[in-house]
């Protein structure tokens, strides 16, 4: 099942800024004393619709990813077999709906029969979800779109990826720190592309003393896809009363 072109998608102002874009500026621009507020409305309203969308969503496990990846890669492929697994185990997976690793782990738990769940983020170069989302939802404001994420997943599985990806990784490592959210597992996937940070991680900022002894005992390095769906599953039990 394909969702197509979704007509809901945000849409860029003429001048081709992002909402985020506009709220943040602090450029003094007029009348932006008046504006604010009325903001506040509509990131109320992605916060209320996302809620209602996702209640019943079921155990999720959230997939990210860099949107760069070719179809043609084996990271791609493997972002696929992840969101088949998922789903063949019961969870719905959750991506931010975009192309590359986002599309292959989607397009992974669409053709197991699972729920796919796209969380578009209005964006300059990006206009539509992948084609393997059957739950779209967009979004203006990142930190809403956010939220989401850490709301309705029980796990996360951090596919190679860029900036965005690291963002997502280390949001989520922090909350985890600072007990802002329930502890769950953090999988990085891929071996060849993680080593390096781990390692920078331990030699430097755990040798420093920046970050505790046990703080990197909240990742899980790993190629093995059953591995990463077994510590899943594993967190689901503990869930359940």
């Amino acid at each position: 099942m394909r969702n197509g072109y979704n007509e809901g998608r945000p849409r860029l102002s003429k001048d081709g800024s992002t909402t985020d874009q506009r709220l943040l500026d602090n450029r003094g621009q007029p009348g932006w004393t008046h504006s604010d507020p009325w903001r506040v409305l509509k990131i109320q309203a992605e916060f209320v619709e996302g809620f209602n969308d996702l209640a019943d969503l079921g155990p999720a496990i959230s997939v990210f990813g860099s949107a760069r990846t070719p179809s043609t890669s084996p990271d791609y492929e493997l972002a696929a077999k992840v969101g088949s697994a998922l789903a063949q185990a019961g969870f719905a997976v959750i991506t931010g709906g975009g192309p590359g690793a986002m599309e292959a782990a989607n397009r992974g738990a669409i053709e197991a029969g699972g729920a796919s769940v796209g969380l578009g983020i209005e964006l300059p170069w990006e206009d539509r979800l992948n084609d393997y989302v059957n739950l779209p939802l967009h979004f203006r404001y990142f930190f809403v779109r956010k939220t989401m994420f850490v709301k309705y997943s029980q796990g996360y599985i951090v596919m190679p990826g860029g900036v965005g990806t690291l963002d997502e990784l280390f949001e989520a490592m922090t909350l985890v720190q600072t007990q802002k959210i329930t502890r769950f597992p953090i999988v990085l996937m891929g071996v060849r592309h993680w080593q390096g940070l781990i390692d920078w991680m331990r030699g430097t900022m755990q040798a420093d003393g920046r970050i505790g002894p046990h703080d990197l005992d909240m990742l899980t390095l790993t190629d093995d896809i059953d591995e990463a769906v077994a510590l899943m599953v594993r967190a689901r039990e503990e869930r359940q009363p």
